[in-house]
């Protein structure tokens, strides 16, 4: 049975796939939504102090070398960086990202990515401690499509993430050791892009510019946002995903 790995965005946990999931499980796949380093629900905040995106791709990496063979790869947000990064560690069937955010020399290109990025570089060049989520711009630019309901359901469980991360996320041109560079060339593993129209938080020109950086096909979902995994419309972005994985790398479960 081939497995399908799921890595969450930043402030979150493999909570965030609860949905997401079930079109893959039912198609037969193995689904595998982990927490990624410090995220556990019963986790202390300090436990993401000074952990980096190399940490958690370490991790993710390894959890893809464990298994009994390659699986599809698939990450949310930051987690779809995590996912680039962990591509070039392990082997892997196929990488399907949503929404990511981009790596190492790829600019934003909204106002929105500038805005948030220049707010990351006021915490310093060497701060690397927990940042508490910001729920109320989580509810404006990440679950904006969500109904209420859903938004408080989210925001309850979102969790501290690592200042360290999120700065060498969103603030690489700061970065001299190249953290989140993907390195030269396409990826070889073939790769999906897939990206909210209407998305602020990693507009679909960044997740372009992204696609042709590793080499990914991109595919641009008409009126979505950024929450792909579950926002009204997230069981069309399953499908697209699982129709790619049998048109273009034959992965059936």
């Amino acid at each position: 049975m081939t497995a399908v790995v799921m890595v969450h965005g930043a402030f979150c946990g493999g909570w965030a796939f609860e949905n997401f999931r079930k079109p893959f499980e039912a198609a037969g796949f193995d689904v595998i939504a982990p927490d990624l380093r410090g995220h556990g629900e019963g986790d202390p905040s300090s436990a993401v102090v000074g952990v980096s995106m190399t940490d958690y791709a370490a991790d993710i990496a390894g959890l893809c070398a464990s298994l009994p063979e390659p699986p599809v790869l698939l990450g949310h947000s930051m987690g779809g960086l995590v996912a680039q990064l962990a591509a070039r560690k392990a082997k892997i069937r196929a990488l399907v990202l949503l929404a990511p955010s981009p790596p190492w020399g790829v600019a934003g290109s909204s106002l929105e990515e500038a805005a948030t990025a220049f707010g990351v570089s006021m915490l310093g060049a060497f701060s690397s401690g927990a940042l508490q989520p910001d729920k109320s711009l989580m509810r404006t630019y990440s679950l904006d499509r969500m109904p209420k309901a859903e938004q408080d359901a989210a925001v309850a469980r979102l969790r501290p993430e690592s200042a360290m991360a999120v700065r060498e996320t969103l603030n690489w041109w700061l970065d001299p050791f190249m953290t989140t560079s993907v390195g030269p060339g396409a990826i070889a593993t073939p790769s999906l892009v897939i990206s909210g129209q209407g998305d602020v938080v990693h507009s679909s020109n960044t997740a372009k510019a992204t696609a042709e950086r590793i080499g990914a096909e991109l595919k641009v979902m008409p009126g979505m946002s950024h929450w792909l995994l579950g926002e009204p419309g997230w069981d069309q972005v399953a499908e697209l995903a699982l129709r790619w994985l049998q048109e273009t790398v034959s992965v059936a479960a």
